[in-house]
């Protein structure tokens, strides 16, 4: 079952780095003024989505669910902290699938936004981060 669990870890590990650099990524790419450096933030963009990020995603969920329900008969039921965990979880999900909405405005020259509120917009997988490591290790209720 540790062999479940340090998967898991690995794989939110690559999910959040690319939650991370995917933002930071739409900073550069609003910033751009050339064609060419669009395109090349285009195909850096659909890389990390497509090739680290939404892999990572997956194998976390997949891993994390593994860990979840089979780690012994009851270890996890009726405890609070993974319900708000899973919570966390399931908006950050959705935050994923809104950078993949993101990317295919860039992909299609329709970005609406300034390199200021992606800079912002870069944060908030920081939040989500310390709420998950925090409700897993330290289990508050």
């Amino acid at each position: 079952m540790l062999w479940v669990k340090s998967l898991h870890i690995i794989f939110m590990v690559t999910w959040f780095a690319g939650l991370f650099y995917l933002p930071r990524l739409f900073v550069y790419h609003a910033m751009s003024d050339d064609q060419g450096s669009r395109d090349r933030f285009k195909v850096m963009e659909r890389k990390l989505y497509f090739g680290i990020t939404t892999p990572g995603g997956i194998l976390t969920i997949i891993f994390g669910l593994w860990t979840m329900f089979y780690s012994g008969s009851g270890t996890y039921a009726g405890q609070s902290w993974l319900h708000l965990k899973l919570i966390l979880v399931s908006v950050l999900v959705l935050y994923h699938i809104y950078c993949g909405k993101l990317l295919f405005d860039f992909a299609h020259d329709r970005n609406r936004h300034s390199h200021v509120w992606y800079r912002w917009f870069n944060e908030v997988p920081v939040v989500f981060l310390i709420g998950i490591i925090m409700l897993a290790v330290v289990r508050p209720f």
